[in-house]
């Protein structure tokens, strides 16, 4: 009978950090449209791209969240580490400040991190044991990205799948219920949900399986670049300036040279508006590429944000220039390249697939399944959050609790 009223609770405290943070996602993701519409509308902010990353770094110095990221906020679920009170309005901030001047920076990840501290809050007001507090920061997590990307299913899965521990199982509908809840509130709210139209599928044939063989050999082998890269560029950014604030100022006057380098601010911000025009039939061949770089330069030197989005445009960049060689429709060579690297990138294939579904269209199954299964099980490199298990630890270790 305690068992039974300890699970009610958690269903209840579900729905409530579903609406908090379907609240908090909604106004999380009205700030960054905000910032990005002002940046859009004056170039000249872009020059300003240093002096926004000195104000990040020191707004997480304030707030005490030093080197806490999403690896982190996982790895809080898995033990007893504690999150900082200060966590949420930090990344909030940064990620704002990240947007408004042009870092090359995505919000799903930060997303996660905002809706981990936030169910942090809760549980502690609510004086929750370790297991409960655990589900509730799952919760959060995954009603921030439903609220911010508008993929509830996929929200959900997503931080079952990167956290894999015993209590997943246990864990699923109160993380599904704060997803739904939150992703109600944000469309109440007006946060429109990321969707693109592929169009009509081409006709299955040996000359299209090879042609989705080719988009996804190269898309398994530009997410090794690109994890490696975010991997190394950490590393050596760290190594060759220790001091944090000439870190990230560095970062931020490379980023504005490369942008007059390339001629476009295409590069700068998140890139939604790049992945829509990828899906209208417009793509640049070196685009991937340049985003990579750009990406891989403003994570390592500590511009907050996160890398799904960018890894979404990079997916879709690819693909679509592949697509476009090979006499392909562009859409569906950009849905390709999406699942290819976001599968990649984050070693979570069911969330992969609801991810695509709830993107395109639940009749894109059929394509995108076999792709992500093929390309999970081929890309056996560590992936952006390094601390991810292989899905068959999810039964072992429930088994073994």
């Amino acid at each position: 009978m305690k068992a039974v009223k300890k699970y009610i609770l958690l269903i209840l405290l579900s729905i409530i950090s579903g609406a908090v943070c379907g609240l908090c996602g909604a106004l999380f993701s009205k700030a960054v449209e905000l910032v990005t519409t002002f940046r859009l509308n004056n170039d000249w902010l872009l020059y300003l791209l240093p002096l926004g990353g000195l104000i990040s770094v020191g707004i997480y110095k304030i707030c005490r969240v030093k080197n806490i990221g999403t690896t982190n906020v996982f790895d809080c679920v898995r033990s007893e580490q504690n999150l900082p009170i200060f966590l949420s309005p930090a990344v909030f901030c940064g990620t704002c400040i990240s947007h408004l001047f042009g870092s090359s920076s995505g919000r799903e990840g930060a997303a996660l991190q905002i809706g981990g501290g936030v169910a942090n809050i809760l549980a502690h007001i609510f004086r929750l044991d370790e297991d409960s507090r655990h589900i509730t920061i799952m919760c959060g997590m995954a009603a921030l990205f439903s609220a911010v990307f508008g993929t509830p299913l996929a929200a959900c899965v997503f931080v079952l799948e990167a956290i894999m521990t015993g209590l997943c199982l246990k864990a699923t509908i109160p993380v599904l219920i704060s997803s739904v809840t939150a992703f109600i509130v944000s469309q109440l709210l007006h946060v429109h949900p990321e969707r693109f139209s592929i169009g009509k599928l081409p006709q299955f044939s040996f000359s299209f399986v090879w042609k989705t063989a080719i988009i996804t050999v190269i898309g398994i082998f530009v997410a090794f670049i690109f994890c490696k890269g975010l991997n190394l560029g950490k590393y050596f950014a760290k190594k060759v300036f220790k001091n944090e604030f000439l870190r990230i100022a560095v970062g931020g006057i490379l980023i504005v040279a490369l942008t007059l380098l390339v001629g476009t601010r295409d590069y700068n911000g998140g890139g939604i508006d790049v992945i829509e025009r990828v899906f209208e039939g417009t793509v640049k061949y070196e685009a991937f590429a340049i985003k990579l770089l750009f990406t891989v330069i403003c994570v390592s030197c500590g511009f907050k944000g996160g890398e799904i989005i960018p890894t979404l445009f990079i997916g879709a960049t690819l693909g679509g220039a592949i697509a476009l060689l090979l006499g392909l429709p562009i859409g569906t060579g950009a849905a390709i390249g999406i699942a290819v690297l976001f599968v990649c990138a984050t070693k979570c294939p069911l969330a992969t697939i609801l991810l695509c579904c709830e993107m395109f269209g639940f009749y894109c199954l059929a394509l995108i399944a076999p792709i992500v299964i093929v390309s999970f099980v081929a890309a056996r490199y560590k992936g952006l959050y390094s601390n991810n298990k292989d899905i068959i630890n999810l039964i072992k270790n429930y088994k073994s609790n």
